[in-house]
């Protein structure tokens, strides 16, 4: 069936209605029947494009209308039947289904039970085969209406195509499926509208998915700099300069243990934890397998803080660990460099530079973690908080910053490059080691460092 031409739908029983489409591929490849169930008899040619994937606007549009009703229990159920062998496991098979769900969201839909094979519970790495019928409750897709709100924005540039900001820790960049309020996209709206000499917009792309001008994410507890597109030509055009590697991006972090050697180019590859358990389904991992995808990052030493008593004693049995739990011994998943890791802690801690050649999920994190480092806060990855001398704790979150970010401009091709100082919490850790680390305090030379701590300290 070509590409142009809507599924064919046909009559059935009363559990809804079928359309069939293929994969928009070559004959033979895959195809697929979809069925949305329902008292009611749901038209399920709007809810599936072309290629059997799910419309999350005709979707949330027949939900919508459901819940006028007294029951819409059934009516957000997607089933597919497979016409065809596939060799794909399930979560991917969806990935490419519902499009405007993450793997991770469908993996954890898949934990708790919002899917089903042949009417049973599967695991997500099962793999599919002709006749087998995907039963799937489809949640609701993230709202697209942004909805402006009066958030807190550090901006350092800002022209008719771009907004460059310095993101703070504990705000997520767009809204989510669970979070559609209080993030950086809601913040930007009021401000555009609201304080803006300049005036505009976010850019349209990505507006469908509740993401307008976002061109690139920082964690949500990771700070620094960011930038947005006003327009859609400077939109696809950073785009194109992100995927192209004509960026430069920097970031500093603080971390456990006296980091060795000065300069470490760190070539691993990254997938997701095997451990679907809740606590390890949000994890990655360094894997030498199928899964793992390559990821590589530059790590120099710029300040090493020697360890004092109170350095000794606050370490000493907290920090470390590997970024793949004990139990899991499997072929392929690397564990944590066993003599680093009992380097952690001997106390002391470093601040690092760090150059990503790629951008993973986590890369950062899980590279320093794995090879003995983890980030201070980052407890995910065998990070802890830090305390002052006198108990008081300066950062629990994760000392991850975003400090440098170079591009192209989109429209004029001017080189720019932005630096975010720290603020609050990692400027307080910053000062309290610089001061307690007296005679014991490092700043080796590391050729290719360009993040100036003078203008970060500030």
């Amino acid at each position: 069936m070509s590409r142009g031409k809507q599924p064919s739908r046909k009559p059935e029983d009363d559990q809804g209605e079928v359309a069939r489409a293929d994969d928009g591929q070559e004959a033979g490849d895959e195809a697929v029947e979809i069925e949305t169930g329902g008292k009611e008899k749901w038209d399920a040619g709007p809810l599936v494009k072309t290629g059997g994937r799910v419309d999350a606007r005709a979707l949330e549009k027949a939900i919508a209308e459901s819940e006028e009703g007294e029951d819409d229990s059934e009516v957000r159920t997607v089933r597919f039947k497979l016409l065809r062998d596939l060799d794909k496991r399930l979560d991917k098979y969806l990935c490419d289904r519902i499009t405007f769900m993450s793997r991770t969201q469908l993996q954890k839909l898949i934990d708790d039970g919002g899917v089903k094979v042949n009417g049973r519970p599967p695991k997500a790495s099962t793999k599919l085969n002709a006749g087998d019928v995907v039963e799937v409750v489809v949640p609701p897709p993230p709202p697209t209406e942004i909805q402006p709100e009066d958030i807190p924005l550090e901006v350092m540039y800002e022209d008719a195509h771009i907004l460059v900001i310095n993101k703070a820790p504990d705000i997520l960049v767009h809204p989510a499926r669970s979070h559609n309020h209080g993030t950086m996209v809601n913040a930007l709206a009021f401000y555009l509208r609201e304080k803006s000499k300049l005036g505009g917009a976010l850019s349209g792309v990505g507006k469908e998915l509740a993401r307008p001008g976002v061109v690139h994410r920082l964690d949500r507890h990771t700070s620094g700099v960011i930038v947005f597109a006003k327009t859609e030509e400077a939109h696809w055009k950073l785009g194109h300069s992100f995927e192209h590697r004509k960026v430069d991006k920097r970031y500093i972090a603080f971390v456990h243990g006296l980091v060795e050697p000065d300069i470490d180019v760190i070539d691993l590859p990254l997938g997701p934890h095997p451990s679907r358990e809740k606590g390890y389904r949000e994890k990655y991992v360094v894997r030498h397998d199928e899964l793992g995808k390559p990821s590589v990052t530059v790590c120099r030493v710029r300040e090493r803080y020697g360890k004092s008593s109170r350095v000794a004693e606050q370490q000493s049995g907290r920090a470390g660990g590997p970024a793949v739990s004990e139990g899991w011994k499997t072929s392929g998943i690397s564990a944590v460099r066993a003599s680093n890791a009992d380097r952690v802690n001997e106390g002391g801690f470093s601040l690092v530079e760090l150059e990503l050649r790629t951008g993973r999920t986590h890369q950062i994190r899980v590279h320093l973690s794995h090879l003995g480092w983890p980030i201070v806060g980052d407890d995910m990855y065998g990070g802890r908080a830090y305390a002052d001398a006198k108990g008081n704790v300066l950062i629990a979150r994760q000392a991850l910053h975003a400090c440098v970010l170079g591009f192209p401009h989109p429209i004029t091709n001017e080189r720019m490059r932005f630096t975010a100082p720290l603020r609050g919490d990692m400027q307080a850790l910053l000062k309290d080691l610089r001061a307690t680390s007296g005679n014991a305090l490092e700043r080796p030379e590391t050729p290719g460092a360009t993040v100036d701590l003078s203008k970060v300290a500030d």
